[in-house]
Protein backbone atom coordinates (compact mmCIF):
# COMPACT_ATOMS: atom_id res chain seq x y z
CA UNK A 1 0.00 0.00 0.00
CA UNK A 2 2.94 2.33 0.62
CA UNK A 3 4.07 2.16 -3.00
CA UNK A 4 0.52 2.81 -4.19
CA UNK A 5 0.32 5.97 -2.06
CA UNK A 6 3.73 7.07 -3.33
CA UNK A 7 2.67 6.53 -6.95
CA UNK A 8 -0.61 8.37 -6.39
CA UNK A 9 1.24 11.35 -4.95
CA UNK A 10 3.74 11.34 -7.82
CA UNK A 11 0.94 11.20 -10.38
CA UNK A 12 -0.86 14.12 -8.74
CA UNK A 13 2.15 16.45 -8.93
CA UNK A 14 1.74 17.38 -12.61
CA UNK A 15 -2.04 18.05 -12.58
CA UNK A 16 -1.81 20.01 -9.34
CA UNK A 17 1.09 22.04 -10.74
CA UNK A 18 -0.89 22.74 -13.91
CA UNK A 19 -3.88 23.92 -11.85
CA UNK A 20 -1.77 26.12 -9.59
CA UNK A 21 0.30 27.73 -12.35
CA UNK A 22 -2.75 27.93 -14.61
CA UNK A 23 -4.60 30.00 -12.02
CA UNK A 24 -1.54 32.11 -11.35
CA UNK A 25 -0.73 32.79 -15.02
CA UNK A 26 -4.31 33.84 -15.73
CA UNK A 27 -4.16 36.64 -13.16
CA UNK A 28 -0.65 37.16 -11.77
CA UNK A 29 1.74 36.32 -14.59
CA UNK A 30 5.31 37.69 -14.35
CA UNK A 31 5.01 41.40 -15.11
CA UNK A 32 8.46 41.73 -16.65
CA UNK A 33 9.62 39.68 -19.59
CA UNK A 34 12.43 37.52 -18.27
CA UNK A 35 14.40 34.41 -19.18
CA UNK A 36 13.95 32.72 -15.79
CA UNK A 37 10.26 32.31 -14.96
CA UNK A 38 7.07 32.16 -16.99
CA UNK A 39 5.94 30.96 -20.40
CA UNK A 40 9.16 31.69 -22.28
CA UNK A 41 9.31 31.24 -26.03
CA UNK A 42 10.64 33.53 -28.73
CA UNK A 43 7.12 34.55 -29.70
CA UNK A 44 5.88 35.13 -26.15
CA UNK A 45 8.90 37.26 -25.27
CA UNK A 46 8.60 39.65 -28.26
CA UNK A 47 6.80 42.37 -26.30
CA UNK A 48 4.52 43.00 -23.32
CA UNK A 49 1.36 42.21 -25.30
CA UNK A 50 2.56 38.78 -26.45
CA UNK A 51 3.93 38.06 -22.96
CA UNK A 52 0.59 38.82 -21.30
CA UNK A 53 -1.46 37.01 -23.95
CA UNK A 54 0.69 33.88 -23.79
CA UNK A 55 0.41 33.62 -20.02
CA UNK A 56 -3.34 34.14 -19.95
CA UNK A 57 -3.93 31.71 -22.81
CA UNK A 58 -1.59 29.03 -21.50
CA UNK A 59 -2.94 29.56 -17.98
CA UNK A 60 -6.48 28.78 -19.15
CA UNK A 61 -5.27 25.65 -20.94
CA UNK A 62 -3.29 24.43 -17.95
CA UNK A 63 -6.16 25.05 -15.55
CA UNK A 64 -8.63 23.12 -17.73
CA UNK A 65 -6.19 20.28 -18.42
CA UNK A 66 -5.04 20.03 -14.82
CA UNK A 67 -8.62 19.86 -13.55
CA UNK A 68 -9.44 17.17 -16.09
CA UNK A 69 -6.31 15.14 -15.31
CA UNK A 70 -6.84 15.11 -11.53
CA UNK A 71 -9.85 12.76 -11.41
CA UNK A 72 -8.55 10.69 -14.32
CA UNK A 73 -5.26 10.13 -12.52
CA UNK A 74 -6.94 9.20 -9.25
CA UNK A 75 -9.44 6.84 -10.89
CA UNK A 76 -6.70 5.13 -12.91
CA UNK A 77 -4.76 4.34 -9.76
CA UNK A 78 -7.85 3.24 -7.82
CA UNK A 79 -8.12 0.34 -10.27
CA UNK A 80 -4.73 -0.98 -9.12
CA UNK A 81 -5.22 -0.45 -5.39
CA UNK A 82 -3.80 -3.44 -3.45
CA UNK A 83 -2.29 -4.94 -6.61
CA UNK A 84 1.35 -5.83 -7.17
CA UNK A 85 4.05 -3.18 -7.29
CA UNK A 86 4.84 -4.04 -10.92
CA UNK A 87 1.27 -3.30 -12.01
CA UNK A 88 1.05 -0.17 -9.85
CA UNK A 89 4.35 1.09 -11.26
CA UNK A 90 3.31 0.37 -14.83
CA UNK A 91 -0.06 2.09 -14.48
CA UNK A 92 1.54 5.01 -12.65
CA UNK A 93 4.11 5.40 -15.42
CA UNK A 94 1.43 5.30 -18.10
CA UNK A 95 -0.62 7.90 -16.23
CA UNK A 96 2.45 10.14 -16.00
CA UNK A 97 3.16 9.73 -19.73
CA UNK A 98 -0.45 10.56 -20.61
CA UNK A 99 -0.27 13.66 -18.40
CA UNK A 100 2.67 14.93 -20.44
CA UNK A 101 0.57 15.02 -23.63
CA UNK A 102 -1.59 18.04 -22.67
CA UNK A 103 1.36 19.70 -20.94
CA UNK A 104 3.49 19.59 -24.10
CA UNK A 105 0.47 20.08 -26.36
CA UNK A 106 -0.33 23.35 -24.62
CA UNK A 107 2.90 24.80 -26.00
CA UNK A 108 1.81 24.14 -29.59
CA UNK A 109 -1.69 25.51 -28.93
CA UNK A 110 -0.37 28.64 -27.25
CA UNK A 111 2.13 29.29 -30.03
CA UNK A 112 -0.59 28.85 -32.67
CA UNK A 113 -2.85 31.27 -30.75
CA UNK A 114 0.00 33.79 -30.48
CA UNK A 115 0.65 33.62 -34.23
CA UNK A 116 -3.05 33.95 -35.04
CA UNK A 117 -3.65 36.80 -32.59
CA UNK A 118 -0.51 38.77 -33.42
CA UNK A 119 -0.30 37.94 -37.14
CA UNK A 120 1.36 40.71 -39.09
CA UNK A 121 2.76 42.44 -36.00
CA UNK A 122 6.51 42.69 -35.53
Amino acid sequence: MGFWIFMLLMDLILPLTMVAFGKMFMTRYPKDINAVFGYRTAMSMKNKDTWEFAHKYCGKLWLKCGLALLPLSIVSLIFVFNKGTDLIGTVGGIVCAVQLIPLIGSIFQTEAALKKHFQGQS
